[in-house]
């Protein structure tokens, strides 16, 4: 069983960057494909990026194409989520999940396991 935890959310102004880190424990990392979802006060959780077990491939959301990037190193046991040109419509909690396949997902369903969240809010 892997453990995760998010870390590196905050309060940014519109147009900013910031770097979400997940840091993994308890398990294999590279034995799973790993996702990065964003809830918003009253929404569902929505899809953000994925990427294979090997970093090979990756996958985003329309929304975040072009802006955001998900990385992963398997010797930090760790999953990034670079985000650039920050919106305030990208304001919510994100959240790293990970999912015991090689390939990722774009369905929450399909993830076995969840870190807490990290707050992120873009000012405007």
């Amino acid at each position: 069983q892997v453990q995760l935890v998010e870390s590196g959310g905050g309060l940014v102004q519109a147009g900013g960057s910031l770097r979400l880190s997940c840091a993994a424990s308890g398990g294999t990392f590279n034995r799973y494909a790993m996702g990065w979802f964003r809830q918003a006060p009253g929404k569902e959780r929505d899809f953000v990026a994925t990427i294979t077990w090997n970093g090979a491939a990756t996958s985003y959301s329309d929304s975040v194409k072009g802006r955001f990037t998900i990385s992963r190193d398997n010797v930090k046991n760790t999953l990034y989520l670079q985000m650039n040109s920050l919106k305030p419509e990208d304001t919510a909690v994100y959240y790293c999940a990970a999912r015991t396949d090689y390939i990722g997902s774009s369905s929450p369903r399909h993830y076995d396991y969840w870190g807490q969240g990290t707050q992120v809010t873009v000012s405007s």
